[in-house]
């Protein structure tokens, strides 16, 4: 006789059924694979199935091929050329019927914003999913919630874009990222004076948020340190963050400190060997081979690393799990953590291989 306490771990077909709003029968073709029912009836069956917790593997509802565009902006720094390598190795150990499409576009021509909604709008073959780094702007904004309606998954990496409903973010919290930037800053300055801000690009939401949020702490914990409201962008080109830096040290002579949000340091590096009569406390992002060389120096003083290869594995892993075909987080994740590096702990490896 059967205990009435115990119950039953397995999902019966009936409920199963139930749950999918289908024939018995139809859950027993799908479970078993002997079916030719529609992408869309066997994605119910095997979704209440999941749903329902049945203790076997679940089969495929996909069959074909499945596009996957990655859309990264064209730019030369370290840290967008690693975060490129990151994503090939990736790509190389995904299911075969995932086809992966990486599109490169401009960033700073006339046309570049053009090109960049192109490429996260329709294209000639049927997307499921799309992994990009974009500014926020209106039109790309747009270009993303329009994605989104056509049943696309979209994954943002290094920075967000606001007002895209059901979009993952994968990288850090750049607004934590700025805010530690200003507590070093506050604490390595030992002269009063002002913090020269330079900014990658003014669009990026990402850079917003990092000078904003060092300009917040510096206000509210230092204010023997003054800090421009206006950013200087300088698109990660070390001849304006060169320029930039000069007329700085040229100009009012009482900059203590700098934070570069971006790229471009070799500019920053020839504009503080030239011009800087005292030290200058400098905070940038990434541990790329010549912030090491600008760290053993002492010319540099910390680097705030965001891990490209761990965002590039977790951006493959949400679009995946966004296409049923990898199981999704438990839990909402976190942004991604940054680490501090300065020069006893930054370690010999090469950035880029």
């Amino acid at each position: 006789m059967e205990n009435p306490k115990r119950r039953k771990k397995t999902a019966r077909f009936t409920e199963i059924a139930e749950l999918a709003g289908v024939s018995v029968a139809t859950v027993d073709r799908v479970l078993n694979e002997r079916d030719t029912a529609s992408i869309k009836t066997r994605e119910k069956v095997v979704q209440a199935a999941r749903q329902l917790g049945i203790p076997r593997v679940l089969p495929d509802t996909r069959h074909g091929l499945i596009h996957l565009d990655i859309v990264l902006p064209d730019n030369p720094s370290p840290f967008f050329r690693r975060l490129n390598q990151a994503m090939q190795r990736g790509v190389a150990m995904l299911d075969k019927r995932l086809v992966v499409h990486r599109v490169s576009t401009p960033e700073e021509d006339e046309a570049a914003e053009a090109a960049l909604v192109r490429a996260i709008g329709p294209r000639r073959y049927r997307r499921q999913a799309l992994i990009v780094a974009a500014p926020d702007t209106p039109a790309v904004r747009a270009a993303l919630q329009a994605a989104r309606a056509r049943g696309e998954h979209v994954t943002m990496v290094v920075t967000r874009v606001e007002g895209v409903p059901q979009a993952d973010y994968v990288g850090i919290d750049n607004q934590a990222a700025g805010r530690t930037a200003g507590y070093l800053l506050g604490r390595l300055c030992h002269r009063e004076g002002r913090i020269l801000i330079l900014s990658s690009r003014r669009d990026y939401l990402g850079h917003i948020e990092r000078s904003g949020g060092c300009r917040e702490v510096l206000a509210a914990q230092f204010p023997q340190l003054r800090c421009d409201v206006d950013v200087t962008e300088t698109h990660d080109d070390p001849d304006r963050c060169y320029l930039a830096l000069r007329k700085a040290l040229q100009g009012q002579r009482d900059v203590v400190g700098l934070y570069n949000t971006g790229a471009g340091s070799p500019g920053i590096h020839a504009a503080l060997q030239r011009f800087a009569k005292d030290k200058v406390c400098w905070v940038t992002h990434e541990i790329s081979d010549d912030h090491r060389q600008y760290l053993r120096e002492g010319m540099l003083d910390v680097v705030i690393d965001q891990d490209p290869d761990t965002q590039a594995i977790r951006a493959l892993q949400h679009a995946l799990a966004g296409l049923g075909m990898a199981p999704s987080a438990s839990q909402p994740e976190r942004p991604g953590e940054f680490r501090l590096y300065f020069a006893e702990n930054m370690g010999l490896q090469p950035y880029l291989a």
